[in-house]
This record gives C-alpha cells, sequence and structure tokens, in this order.
C-alpha cells in the first residue's frame, strides 16, 4: 500500500487545483490526545514505526496542545501532533467539483442503474435514464455495492463492510477548531467541517443494509462533551456509511477475471476519498496500457481466486 499512500495526497492537490477545489484541502496535521498514561504508552510503537517511514510527529503536553487547539479542554494528560497529516472540510464539494472537471473535460454524467450492465455486440452496454450506453471498457467502482453488480459474471470476492457513522454539531461560545483532534482512549474524532464539527464513530460490525444502531454516538457524547463545547446537532439524524474491506486490507483495483474490458476499484475500507484520486491514476493507466506507477499485482481480484 506504501505507494498508493505517498502518492494520495498529490494526486487529490494536482485535481483540486484544476477543479478550483484547494480550499477545502487543509494542511494543519492531526491532534492525538491520550488521557491516560498508558494509552500514550501504547502510541510509542506506532510513532517508531511512522518515523521510520518519514511520517513525522510531535510529542505535546496538555498546556502545549491547547495553545494550538484553545477551545479543547485539559482532559487528557498527552498528545501527538501528526504534522504532515492533511484533511478535507467538504468531501461532498470536492466529489461535485471533480464531476463538473470532469465535464468540462468533455466527460458525460449519465444516472442509471449500475446492475443493467451486460455484453452487447462485443461492447459493455448499460442503461440510463437517457437511454442506453455502450462502452469498450466499464470500471466497477461502487464500494460495498460492487459485489451486487459482479454476480451474475460468477465473480465473487469476500468483501465484507465496516460500518461508521458521523454527526455534525454546532459548537457553542465561539468555539473552533483548526485540525482533527482524535480521542484515543475512547475512539472517535473530531473535525473541523463547513457543516460543523463532526464527530466520527468507531467500526461497527454488521451487514451492509441492517437498519442503522447509531448507540456508539450517543455512547461518545459525554466524553466528546467534556473534551470540546459541542452544541446543538446540526442534522435530525446521524449519517451512515458501509466501508468496503476485503481481508487483506487492501483494495481489488485491476481487470475483472474472465471479463475482456472490465475493471475492478472498490474495497477501500477507511481509506476511500484518500486514495480515490490516486487509484484513479492507477485505473486508467492499465486501461491506456500506460506504465503504471506502481506494480498492480497486489490489488488483483485473482488473489482470492
Amino acid at each position: 500500500m506504501r505507494p498508493m499512500f505517498e502518492r494520495a495526497v498529490h494526486e487529490h492537490a494536482n485535481l483540486l487545483a484544476e477543479a478550483g477545489a484547494e480550499r477545502y484541502l487543509h494542511r494543519t496535521g492531526w491532534l492525538k490526545i491520550y488521557r491516560s498514561d498508558a494509552s500514550f504508552a501504547e502510541s510509542v510503537h506506532e510513532r517508531a514505526v511512522a518515523d521510520q517511514f518519514g511520517i513525522a510527529s510531535r510529542v505535546l503536553d496538555p498546556e502545549s496542545a491547547c495553545t494550538l487547539e484553545p477551545s479543547l479542554a485539559p482532559v487528557f494528560r498527552h498528545a501527538a501532533l501528526w504534522e504532515g497529516a492533511v484533511s478535507i472540510s467538504n468531501p461532498l464539494a470536492v466529489t461535485r467539483a471533480y464531476a463538473a472537471r470532469f465535464v468540462a473535460l468533455g466527460g458525460v454524467v449519465l444516472n442509471g442503474d449500475a446492475r443493467s450492465l451486460h455484453r452487447a455486440g462485443g461492447r459493455w452496454r448499460i442503461d440510463t435514464a437517457e437511454g442506453p450506453v455502450d462502452a469498450g471498457d466499464a470500471v466497477v467502482a461502487l464500494g460495498p455495492w460492487s459485489i451486487d453488480l459482479l454476480a451474475p459474471f460468477g465473480i465473487s470476492l469476500p468483501l465484507a463492510v465496516k460500518r461508521g457513522y458521523h454527526r455534525h454539531f454546532r459548537p457553542r461560545n465561539n468555539a473552533a477548531l483548526t485540525r482533527p483532534v482524535l480521542d484515543a482512549d475512547n475512539g472517535y474524532c473530531l473535525a473541523p467541517m463547513e457543516a460543523g464539527i463532526r464527530i466520527t464513530t468507531g467500526v461497527e460490525f454488521a451487514d451492509r443494509d441492517a437498519p442503522p444502531t447509531p448507540d456508539q454516538l450517543a455512547r461518545l457524547l459525554p466524553a466528546a462533551r467534556a473534551l470540546f463545547p459541542l452544541g446543538e446537532p446540526v442534522e435530525a439524524t446521524p449519517w451512515m456509511g458501509s466501508r468496503p474491506c476485503l481481508p487483506d486490507q487492501r483494495p481489488v483495483i485491476g481487470r475483472a477475471p474472465g471479463q475482456s474490458g472490465l475493471w475492478l476499484a472498490f474495497g477501500h475500507a477507511h481509506w476511500g476519498l484518500t486514495l480515490g484520486a490516486v487509484t484513479g491514476h492507477l485505473v486508467a493507466d492499465l486501461i491506456t496500457k500506460t506504465a503504471p506507477f506502481c506494480d498492480p499485482a497486489p490489488f488483483a481480484a485473482e488473489r482470492f481466486m
């Protein structure tokens, strides 16, 4: 995965500049806080390994951390600033900006049922609201729904989901955050977004289509409110997402086994936004028979067959 992660920010930065959406990228790092000596001690190995790969972090005491983020309450004993980390303050706006750039370059966006994909005269055809569309190549990038499309073609992959929730809150008393803050002891993140302060949950193992059970959010809120003055929620209900995961925590990127002209790009787990742009670059290299920037073999679907 290292070549993918090494290029991730660079690929997004280039696309954001092209799309006129650079304002959504923030190079302010991530702050991790530790409420106990024990949890901080457990992070020593993480930082040592990161250091070997040139990923810088700086240990802070509570006073220094609160100088960086004055709205935080000093309810923690240690902190670490991951200085090279970047964040996106509006993922939906970024997606729309990329789509608009695609259209400006001559692309066409159509709505249709992806499950209608089928062979027609040696090409791939999909039914859309504006009629059928044919192409020599098709890319399946449907996240946790990819397996629904692939099953009729006899392609079965061990895809599971990690569900997660988030909700935006208005800050109280003009409080603010400059960067995402991760509470290591309680397993949530507070992130400054355009919609408000986003609180995220940890992983929920459940069926993709099972009813939402945002219990984690309710359990996390007291700890989050003790750390930061969260006000009222912005949305009526929490958002839920199903992150597509494969057993080795690597995505599937490359040709669909036994299906000429069909390509796969899904299974990125928690790194879908992070790796979306660089995945697009790799898929484009493969389709156009350009020398890929990294070895695609570790991402081949055949590793599960």
